[in-house]
């Protein structure tokens, strides 16, 4: 299977959890990409000293301010990430970026479903939007090809609702996700023709913040399962949803 060539990476809400483990595991990397666009909200801020002591080892880990909700700061981390590129493309984009909150059927807001659905759907969308003229290629037909992997969640399947259901309602993330997926579907067929692949990856139950104490995956564990998947992405896979060892998930 062909490799696919990853000389230039972004990654979202870099600063802890799958996030950090995926600049990590890319900067320990045999051959390491040349440049790693490390991006979260807040670079300065307590939760991101270990990114920033990792930046300051590895040259090829930039550290950029970006949220993801917020127009004017994903337009001026798009200007830093193209004055470091001075001209070459980026190939890889991970919207890993996200937040979920424990409300039911019962509890569930308004307020929270927006917010939930801003940082996990639109998010990405609006990242996306932003650096497509850098992960564009030639044309479909060209052999050099960029991505754009989307972090999911085997909670946004909507054939697994009624085996997941009772043990994790989390209505608003499940949602999201269901929508993050299809958003993935539509950067497949609608950026087809700019040489450009999408696939969503639900990452697994991942001992993170957001995952628990209990979950049975660590972070080295399941992004060094995806990162296989990545780097021999191709044609065949994009618009698909899997898990991180690849296994495709219902919708």
């Amino acid at each position: 299977m062909s490799e696919f060539k990853i000389n230039t990476v972004l990654v979202t809400g870099s600063n802890r959890g799958l996030g950090f483990e995926f600049v990590q595991q890319f900067v320990n990397r045999e051959n390491p990409p040349e440049t790693i666009f490390a991006t979260c909200r807040d670079p300065e801020g307590a939760r991101s000293q270990e990114l920033k002591k990792l930046s300051e080892k590895h040259g090829n880990v930039i550290v950029i301010q970006l949220d993801a909700t917020d127009s004017a700061s994903i337009n001026a981390a798009v200007k830093q990430v193209e004055k470091h590129l001075n001209g070459k493309n980026l190939d890889l984009l991970i919207n890993n970026a996200g937040v979920l909150n424990p409300q039911s059927l019962e509890t569930q807001t308004a307020e929270d479903m927006l917010q939930v659905y801003n940082i996990n759907v639109v998010g990405p969308m609006l990242v996306t939007q932003a650096f497509h003229h850098l992960l564009k290629r030639p044309g479909e037909e060209s052999k050099a090809k960029s991505a754009i992997v989307h972090i999911s969640a085997l909670l946004g399947s909507m054939q697994e609702v009624p085996k997941l259901f009772s043990h994790f309602p989390v209505i608003s993330y499940r949602c999201s996700k269901a929508a993050l997926n299809m958003l993935s579907c539509c950067h497949a067929v609608g950026y087809k023709q700019d040489g450009i692949l999408s696939i969503a990856i639900h990452p697994g139950w991942v001992q993170t913040d957001m995952g628990g104490s209990q979950a049975p995956l660590t972070k080295e564990e399941s992004v060094g399962e995806m990162m296989k998947i990545i780097s021999s992405l191709n044609e065949t896979q994009s618009g698909t949803f899997v898990d991180h060892t690849g296994k495709l998930i219902p919708w």
